[in-house]
């Protein structure tokens, strides 16, 4: 918890902190109602999976650039004016009069949020850099937190009746808070790295962090998207406990993220991604027991094994040498979000085709693979006599 202290105790950290929260809040907001969107506008299923496929596209299409804009703007400019771009994006799909025009729409909030991910990142790994402290972790917990908050949000859905406004509060919230503290990273600047040829050498380390985030982030989608129907299906949970895997993954996740940095401090960031890993594989060893509660704690483990993954991989590849620190997140968080927008449609195929038991064997391969992972990261740290 001591990141978590330093973040509600010293407005520097807490400013970059509420950004990753700010994020979650709109785009859970939007989430909730995606149902209302749908029946608005009188599309199909397939449709709206169409629609939404143009929210991803927007976060991709923005990737490529997003070095290159933070370097030019400052990280600090790129991240606020990227969350109030976020912010005026997020009621656009509300307020979409046709199926093209949410496509559109839901592009450009994808786009937004894509800058915004890259620059909060960038911003998180270089104040640490600068400060000498580590609070990557507990700002990813502040995500989770903004989902939660977002959530509670739900209970607004009756008493407003109007999704709009219902937006235009979570936009409110998002720009008041954000304005109050832009000033503590607004003028950070991103460390410019002494340029090296591009060699294997160079990129080995940075592919095998996008490996890894591909695989973790596609394995926390799948839970996700998953869990609720394998305690039905598979544990024949009775329906009461349908969504205490979920749950149990987003509390122990957002635990882990708080916790998380003091133990990155005493054991180092390549030493919690094996950790994570290995909570991860008796999470899903535990899973496919195929017994309800056994199941449930399974998935309870993997929220704590995959919550550290991903900030120790992007704290990693902010630090490559030779490699400006937004590249470096920037490439981990495609890769990342292929995986987590991949994954859920690969484990649906094969749960079709085979067994949703089947699924999740093929997620406890991946965590495995993750193992494999960090072995070679350990192996070039050695070689560079870190």
């Amino acid at each position: 918890m001591k990141s978590l202290k330093l973040i509600l105790g010293n407005a520097r950290y807490f400013g970059p902190s509420w950004v990753f929260a700010s994020i979650n809040i709109l785009f859970g907001t939007w989430a909730i109602y995606i149902p209302t969107v749908k029946e608005a506008l009188d599309i199909s299923k397939s449709e709206l999976g169409l629609a939404i496929f143009f929210l991803a596209l927007g976060v991709f299409c923005i990737f490529p650039f997003a070095s290159t804009i933070i370097n030019r703007v400052g990280v600090g400019k790129a991240t606020f004016y990227g969350v109030v771009l976020s912010c005026a994006a997020a009621m656009l799909p509300l307020l979409a009069t046709n199926y093209y025009v949410l496509m559109g729409a839901l592009f450009l909030f994808g786009a937004a949020n894509g800058i915004t991910d890259i620059s909060m990142n960038t911003l998180v790994t270089e104040i640490e850099k600068k400060d000498k402290v580590k609070f990557m972790a507990a700002s990813h917990g502040f995500f989770s937190l903004g989902g939660v908050l977002a959530g509670m949000g739900s209970f607004l859905i009756g008493p407003l009746s109007n999704p709009v406004l219902h937006m235009s509060c979570a936009v409110l919230l998002v720009l008041i808070v954000n304005f109050k503290f832009r000033n503590q990273f607004f003028s950070e600047t991103a460390e410019v790295q002494e340029k090296e040829p591009f060699t294997l050498r160079l990129f080995k380390p940075l592919l095998v962090l996008g490996l890894i985030s591909f695989v973790a982030m596609g394995s926390e989608g799948a839970i996700v998207d998953w869990s609720g129907l394998y305690l039905k299906e598979i544990t024949m949970a009775p329906e009461a406990l349908w969504g205490t895997g979920f749950l149990a993954f987003q509390v122990t996740m957002t635990l882990g993220r708080f916790l998380g940095d003091g133990f990155s401090e005493k054991i180092g960031s390549i030493k919690m991604v094996t950790l994570g890993t290995v909570l991860a594989i008796v999470g899903y060893v535990l899973v496919l027991t195929t017994d309800t509660y056994l199941s449930i704690f399974g998935f309870a483990l993997n929220g704590l094994g995959f919550s550290v993954m991903v900030p120790e991989v992007f704290r990693i590849g902010g630090n490559v040498k030779g490699v400006d620190s937004s590249k470096g997140i920037a490439f981990i968080a495609g890769s990342g979000y292929a995986g987590f927008l991949c994954a859920p449609p690969i484990l649906g195929f094969l749960a079709e085709n085979y067994s949703l038991t089947r699924s999740f064997v093929v997620l406890l391969a991946c965590g495995f693979l993750i193992l494999l992972f960090t072995f070679l990261l350990k192996k070039k740290k050695a070689q560079d006599g870190g």
